[in-house]
């Protein structure tokens, strides 16, 4: 996708999100970029919880924006939604840093006074969200992790350039120089998860190969432990997957009933 595309992509998707209702900002730390939007859905009742965790290749010019048309999509169906912003290259983040902010993100949801079943949270990260997401699913609240074209293998990611070489911004250095950051923040390390891992990849993806996501579900199978399933979606690329109207999110969404019953 070239990149006037993809602004105008991520422009319908911000208008996709305004159309409906607004969700409330919560810090969670006393730096800017520590805050997450909450919005819930009708009804009455404690609602099942999604924490959203966006993309971008770790870099400070991409937001939480980016996932705010699937909060409102998913307040449609019956979910609460957890937007949450970290630090990033460029304003403050790393690791351990942005690590640490997801972690500090989720355990906020105990303090934000909603109607919130926080025995069914759901961590859906895409991109660099995914491998957050994957790294934090020993968190005590979270009962499973979507990974949506995410950079799984953060290794390979810095051996390969992938995103104009994002993982040597994002970790500093590659993991002969900072072996104990990478057993922190690389998601391979840390197989096998200690939940359900749902992997969604398109093989039309040219931001993140689908190969990400194949190790990482190879890697799950061999360790045993929390079930690990890889959903290859056929001609879908990088952004199919959080964009609401397309076929690809709705497979997506269709499965997150069963994924915290």
């Amino acid at each position: 996708m070239a990149a006037r595309d993809l602004q105008v992509l991520l422009g319908e998707l911000t208008d996709l999100a305004t159309a409906g209702a607004q969700p409330r900002t919560h810090a969670y730390g006393s730096d800017p970029e520590q805050v997450a939007d909450l919005l819930l859905p009708g009804g009455d009742g404690e609602h099942p919880v999604a924490v959203l965790l966006h993309g971008g290749f770790w870099r400070a010019r991409f937001t939480r924006a980016t996932m705010a048309a699937l909060a409102a999509d998913l307040a449609r169906r019956g979910w609460a939604s957890w937007n949450v912003e970290y630090r990033r290259a460029g304003n403050g983040g790393g690791v351990p840093e942005t690590l640490e902010d997801v972690r500090a993100g989720i355990d906020a949801l105990t303090r934000v006074g909603a109607p919130l079943d926080l025995s069914r949270v759901v961590i859906i990260g895409h991109s660099a969200g995914g491998q957050l997401g994957l790294c934090v699913a020993d968190e005590p609240s979270v009962r499973a992790v979507v990974s949506l074209a995410g950079v799984c293998d953060l290794a390979s990611a810095f051996a390969e350039g992938i995103g104009e070489s994002a993982a040597l911004e994002f970790m500093g250095a590659g993991p002969d120089e900072r072996p104990d950051a990478y057993r922190l923040a690389d998601p391979l390390e840390r197989i096998p998860a200690d939940v359900p891992v749902l992997l969604v990849h398109g093989d039309a993806d040219q931001r993140v190969p689908v190969e990400q996501s194949r190790r990482y579900a190879t890697a799950a199978e061999a360790a045993g432990g929390a079930k690990c399933e890889l959903i290859e979606l056929a001609g879908v690329d990088h952004f199919a997957l959080i964009d609401p109207r397309t076929d690809a999110w709705s497979a997506v969404a269709a499965r997150l009933q069963g994924l915290a019953p």
